[in-house]
């Protein structure tokens, strides 16, 4: 921001603005793309019954099915951002839907829940590439203050992903069974490919040197030593495992538990999805008068306290399904700011290694994503109350880390 804000005339808000105009096209195709993750996750929640009944398994069965899908996540990420970094954006990223679609394809087939568990992880392999890739190509292309508007901007495109793709899925699932939510998946695979071939051009051009495993590796071990990288990459990586741990367990928690149906379920999905989408965009408007440090201390508390209140209600019984589902929308809507906000101050400083950057900050978020849905699945006990006491457990963790790794000059450095 420092270095900006010298450069900048009068109203670098204007000349921000201006930039996200420019570069609209580029948002809208970088959203679907990274969107890919998200249906992928939350178009077969409704499902996941259906599944238990259909394989015949229990329910932990099934839940492996998403937490192996974020092994996955966090497994391809590692080795996509030095590979970005060396031979340039658009070949790796080629790759990798690839890869997605395929094993996609192979969802539709599976006969047996080991087999989909095997097909949901190389659909992850292939499909966080554009995890990876999107975050470089936004570094490429924005300054370090324009980048958390430019992320809340994404927040809003990929979040029509948790709003439609329950309720996409539900119907789906309804009409067409279970399978046809991984065609469709297939299908939105191919027209990311299209999309990208049509109209995305090289953002990076990779200096003329070898990739060494040696080189990787000692980045890799520097990004871990930096220690305000590790603040905010941590901070937002817990907060977010909140909303993960969300994802895998409520389906089971308002259809089994409180009764509703799979397309009602849907709609309180893309509810809170619709929350965090307006976050996101307030978000985008703080930042002109406030440093993002600051609004991310304030969003990860606010996580704390909406994560605090819904373990009360459901240590209590309080509210019924309103007990838990209004401090849920509060927590999830929270990480609208929380997510662009930690990941622009974490990937700042890393202008010519942006691929290994988003490459260790997405591996960090679902390595944590996977060992919180894994906790949640293995504390199920038919209540609500492992949901809301891992969301009370991430907020509070992420919060801490904020203020104990970056320190009292984290502001200045954000």
């Amino acid at each position: 921001m420092g270095m900006r804000d010298a450069a900048t005339p009068a109203h670098p808000n204007t000349e921000t603005n201006a930039a996200l105009r420019q570069h609209r096209s580029l948002l809208l195709i970088l959203g679907a793309v990274v969107a890919t993750a998200p249906l992928s996750i939350d178009m077969y929640l409704p499902s996941l019954p259906t599944l238990q009944a259909h394989f015949d398994v229990d329910a932990a069965s099934v839940q492996l099915t998403l937490s192996t899908f974020f092994i996955g996540l966090a497994i391809g990420q590692v080795f996509y951002g030095p590979v970005s970094d060396r031979i340039g954006r658009l070949g790796p990223l080629y790759f990798g839907l690839s890869v997605y679609v395929l094993a996609s394809a192979a969802c539709v087939l599976a006969p047996t829940v080991e087999a989909l568990t095997v097909a949901r992880l190389f659909q992850a392999l292939g499909g966080c590439a554009g995890i990876v890739i999107t975050r470089a190509i936004v570094r490429d292309r924005f300054a370090p203050q324009e980048m958390a508007q430019a992320l809340s901007t994404l927040v809003m495109i990929m979040g029509a992903a948790p709003i439609l793709a329950p309720m996409i899925g539900a119907q789906l699932l309804v009409y067409l069974g279970w399978q046809s939510i991984f065609v469709f998946l297939t299908v939105f695979g191919l027209l990311c490919i299209v999309l990208i071939y049509r109209g995305l051009e090289e953002s990076w051009v990779p200096p003329a040197q070898p990739l060494h495993a040696a080189d990787v590796l000692g980045t890799y071990g520097r990004l871990l030593g930096h220690r305000r990288f590790m603040g905010f990459a941590l901070a937002g990586s817990t907060a977010q495992a909140g909303m993960f741990a969300y994802i895998a367990t409520s389906s089971f928690v308002f259809i089994e538990i409180y009764g509703l149906a799979p397309s009602t379920f849907g709609w309180i999905f893309g509810v809170n999805a619709a929350g965090l989408i307006t976050a996101s965009q307030v978000n985008s408007r703080l930042l002109r008068r406030h440093r993002s440090e600051r609004v991310l201390r304030g969003a990860l508390a606010a996580n704390t306290l909406c994560g605090g209140a819904m373990l009360l209600m459901a240590m209590t019984g309080t509210g019924g399904i309103w007990g838990i589902a209004v401090p849920l929308f509060g927590a999830i809507s929270s990480l609208g700011f929380s997510f662009p906000n930690s990941t622009a101050a974490a990937m700042a400083p890393f202008g010519d290694r942006a691929g290994m950057a988003a490459a260790l900050l997405g591996t960090l978020q679902f390595t944590i994503a996977a060992v919180v849905t894994f906790l949640v699945g293995y504390l199920h006990d038919g209540t609500a109350l492992p949901l809301a006491a891992v969301i009370f457990a991430c907020g509070s963790a992420s919060y801490l880390l904020l203020r104990t790794l970056t320190g009292p000059h984290a502001a200045a450095a954000a």
